[in-house]
């Protein structure tokens, strides 16, 4: 059984982390090679990229009607009136007929129609009248949830946005210009601009430029590349970044996604800077080509669909064995097969959660809207299950323990003395560079000083950048003052530096680099960290001016000249968050490329007690079975790779934790996806927030504490639904058992059981508004579906020993003991069986005592008060007879009190029997 009302609320988001499963899955899962996955794609998708990839610029400018300047805002209006937004086609919503049939298709309302079809062929109208009204009920209630909860998903998705960075062309650029032409004189161009534009607004034919860090929006061909190394694995499932040109290289490339000159949508940028035109948009594009397919194709349930569709089996396969018997003991007693299979199905009907997908649904959606209100944005609403079972948070340093403001404090040469020209050196490095610009580089170049001095725009000239990778942990650009020579400028980490490095600088003395060197650069670096200061080396090589184009080998001989140091402060918030979220449950971990001094410090101050340290080196040397025992013993790892962060979140997700990571980086996607719950921020790099499950419109561990508070509750109120459904369904059941062995009539007709069953489920609609003890939202909370059948087994019985107490009252008390009198019967068993169903909603929502300790909030204290007064009113009010049942008598309502309390007793002494043995999720 595969519960489609599961399905993500939030597929209208272009993501890279489900674009990459579904490939990933189509090509290494099914088998298919990258020739089979192009089979399924049309060949004008296949001919546009390859011709594409063959013509000039020139010529794919007149082809698109743009230039180097891009398109204006007017023709990209033309453009997309005609092509549509860059969506691809499962992202569009359902047809309001279509979500009201996948509405009405579940099993339970097929079971109903069945029953009401029955009904009528036996000429029993009333009872097809009150099944039908109980499927369009039903139906209503939940297509009424569900929109509103995909009008709910819809506003929250609007508030995280992906964007890409297009040039324009102003449109007065354009009249200028024609008119310049037609008076013969030469007007004033406004220049392109760029900007920030959500990516569903790309047309063909907008100029777009990347960088490190960046989406690839659409499938798009390469004008102008530096060292861009794009990820395809989103594609091809290879891990390994692939470099893109400006140009063709190969030209006798069979598959075309081996063409290194077209960029695909979905993929990724690792390193480096382009500028690209737009082919195609949307359903136009290679993947859009194969949305179709991947529409049809299931992903893996996740933990959350795999424990309700467990429940959900559980609850089946018990129907299966109780109705048959049912029938079959109901046939033989009675000897009217006919009712005895309307009751028979009856019970089916009883024994399944109908109103579960609405339930979980509407319980979903209301916690994402609640989160979105302490500015956590859901993207995948049943991400929310895990964000409530998560018991490690593995996080980033900067910007999450400390602020997102770095501020530049010292500029030293190699001794520590104060330097103004590692302060210029560092300048022209940040000012030049044009990959991923850091928090560090803004620090940089806020020193406008600097800039009145150097006057880069006028006394320099940009020869080359060799851009930044996570494996150098260093980047250079390449300049020229005069031209008679070029200066290599080099910032980085520390170690990377002083790996290319053969000298330093003191003064106007050049030193070669020996050990005792080594020895005193490293003591005044571990100095500067231990003040909590991030220190980057910033080192020299001047270079014969012959070479126009540089590479990493050219990274070589540099000449160490000093450090620029940043102070990274902490923030306020951080110390109460990470205590807060000690006290419910969840470990923190700090995973960081950052130096471990300047970690170790920066834990110190916000009150994170250290429990080890391990580095990236000490990450490499050991095998899956080492690494699994430290990451339990250590809650600081510094000098990280991406990989290694990724490893040490699948170490800890194999030895049985719910992991969630937080990051905004380029370097942390590849934990991100592999976190049962990633986190990141609004303002991360795209890569970040496409793999993320979770965005932070603040970035702020308190935000994300009273995040995993919500997500319990969310999760509590989930599981209180199926504990309350499956205890009393089974206890009714068990009743109808022992009724249809003893009793010479049926115990209830089809339609009360189906009336009741009806009535209850509508007081359960407010479950997703009710209060949660603060008890049981202290520890994460994770789907534990054997311990329902548990609780289904100790409690069901207990309505069933005051059902049978019914039996004994209506038989002995009121004489209905023949089949003459059994309305009444019905009727009194009717009215208990509902009110006890009812009843334990407010006993099992809680381990305290219900109304006294634990009070339900007022939304659900309505409901049920309103369905015990229906459940009353329809055998002594004016529908008693359509309904085939009868007033009953003044006694049964002075003995009826009775019958509750002792049911409330019993129900409360067995719950603390069951936590004290079992403990209460």
């Amino acid at each position: 059984m595969n519960f489609s009302f599961l399905k993500e609320f939030f597929a209208g988001f272009v993501r890279a982390r489900h674009m990459g499963r579904h490939f990933r899955r189509l090509a290494l899962f099914e088998g298919l090679t990258q020739t089979e996955i192009s089979r399924d794609v049309p060949p004008a998708v296949t001919r546009l990229l390859i011709d594409s990839s063959l013509a000039d610029s020139s010529a794919l400018y007149r082809k698109f009607s743009s230039n180097p300047e891009g398109l204006t805002d007017a023709q990209a209006d033309v453009i997309r009136e005609e092509v549509g937004f860059n969506e691809v086609d499962h992202e569009k919503p359902l047809p309001w007929w279509v979500h009201f049939w996948h509405c009405y298709k579940n099993p339970f309302n097929l079971l109903l129609t069945l029953l009401a079809g029955v009904s009528y062929v036996t000429e029993d109208l009333k009872a097809t009248v009150v099944i039908s009204a109980m499927v369009v009920l039903s139906t209503l209630l939940r297509f009424w949830q569900e929109a509103k909860s995909n009008k709910a998903a819809d506003a929250l998705k609007a508030m995280v946005s992906t964007t890409a960075t297009v040039i324009r062309r102003d449109i007065s650029a354009d009249a200028a210009s024609d008119a310049g032409r037609y008076f013969g004189v030469q007007l004033h161009v406004k220049p392109a601009h760029r900007a920030e534009l959500p990516i569903k607004l790309l047309v063909p034919g907008d100029i777009i430029v990347l960088s490190a860090g960046d989406m690839i929006p659409a499938d798009c061909r390469v004008l102008s590349a530096k060292d861009l190394f794009v990820s395809q694995a989103a594609m091809t499932g290879e891990s390994m970044p692939v470099e893109k040109f400006g140009h063709l290289s190969d030209g006798n490339v069979i598959g075309v996604l081996e063409l290194d000159n077209i960029l695909f949508m979905g993929t990724n940028v690792v390193s480096g800077s382009a500028t690209a035109i737009v082919l195609s948009t949307g359903g136009s594009t290679y993947f859009g080509a194969l949305a179709g397919r991947l529409t049809t194709t299931d992903r893996a349930p996740t933990s959350f669909q795999a424990g309700v569709n467990k429940v959900s089996w559980l609850l089946i396969r018990f129907m299966f064995v109780m109705a048959p018997l049912v029938l079959l003991i109901n046939g033989v007693t009675k000897h009217d097969w006919m009712e005895a299979l309307l009751f028979a199905l009856s019970i089916a009907v009883g024994l399944t959660p109908e109103m579960l997908p609405m339930i979980v649904t509407s319980t979903l959606a209301k916690g994402a809207v609640l989160m979105s209100r302490r500015k956590v944005i859901v993207k995948r609403l049943d991400a929310i299950q895990n964000f409530g079972a998560m018991d490690v948070l593995c996080t980033d340093k900067t910007g999450t323990l400390t602020q997102d403001k770095i501020f530049l404090t010292r500029h030293v040469d190699v001794w520590g003395e104060e330097s103004d020209e590692v302060l210029e050196m560092a300048y022209l490095n940040s000012y030049y560079q044009t990959g991923l610009k850091n928090l560090l580089d803004v620090a940089v170049l806020e020193h406008v000083e600097v800039h009145q001095e150097l006057n880069p725009a006028s006394n320099y000239r940009k020869v080359d950048e060799i851009p930044f990778d996570f494996t150098r942990r260093r980047m250079s650009v390449v300049v020229s003052e005069r031209e008679d020579h070029h200066e290599l400028i080099c910032k980085g980490a520390v170690e990377e530096i002083l790996a290319v490095c053969s000298r330093v600088r003191h003064g106007e003395v050049l030193e070669p680099l020996s050990e005792q060197l080594l020895r005193k650069i490293r003591a005044v670096t571990e100095d500067l960290n231990e003040e909590g200061l991030r220190v980057v080396a910033v080192a020299t090589k001047e270079i014969p001016p012959t070479q126009e184009v540089y590479g990493v080998a050219d990274e070589r001989d540099l000449t160490l000249v000093g450090y620029v140091a940043f102070l990274d402060p902490p923030k306020e918030s951080t110390a109460p968050a990470i205590k807060a979220l000690e006290e419910h449950g969840v470990a923190v971990k700090i995973l960081t490329g950052d130096n471990e001094l300047v970690t170790a410090k920066i834990c110190r101050e916000v009150g994170l007690q250290q429990h080890g340290v391990l580095r990236g080196s000490d990450v490499e040397r050991m095998s899956d079975q080492e690494l699994a025992v430290a990451v339990e013993k250590n809650n600081v790892f510094a000098k990280l790779t991406p990989s290694q962060k990724e490893r040490i979140v699948r170490m800890l997700k194999t030895n049985g934790h719910v992991v969630g990571f937080m990051g905004d980086g380029i370097n942390d996607a590849p934990a991100l996806r592999t976190a049962d719950i990633g986190i990141s921020v609004d303002t991360a790099v795209d890569i970040a927030k496409e793999a993320a499950d979770i965005i932070l419109l603040e970035k702020s561990l308190m935000v994300l504490e009273e995040g995993v508070v919500e997500g319990r509750r969310t999760f509590a109120n989930m599981l209180k639904y199926i504990k309350m459904t499956a205890s009393s369904n089974f206890g009714n059941v068990f009743s109808v058992l022992v009724a249809s062995a003893f009793i010479p009539f049926l115990p209830m007709l089809p339609m009360h059981l189906l009336v009741q069953n009806l009535l209850y489920d509508i007081s359960q609609i407010a479950i997703p508004f009710d209060h949660v003890d603060e008890e049981l939202v202290q520890k994460p909370q994770r789907w534990q579906p054997d311990d329902i059948g548990r609780f289904m087994v100790f409690f069901g019985p207990i309505s069933s020993i005051f059902d049978i107490t019914t039996y004994a009252m209506m038989w002995f008390v009121f004489g209905a003991n023949s089949p003459g009198s059994q309305t009444l019967f019905q009727s009194g068993w009717f009215v208990v069986g509902l009110l006890t169903q009812t009843l334990i909603v407010h006993m099992i929502r809680t381990p305290k005592l219900p109304f006294i300790q634990s009070r339900a909030a007022t939304p659900l204290l309505l409901t049920t008060g309103i369905i015990i007064a229906v459940g009353i009113f329809l055998p002594m009010g004016p529908f008693a007879n359509y309904f085939k049942l009868q007033a009953l008598p003044p006694l049964y309502f002075a003995l009826l009190p009775l019958i509750l309390l002792a049911y409330m007793g019993l129900t409360q002494a067995m719950k603390g029997m069951y936590a004290r043995r079992y403990g209460w999720q």
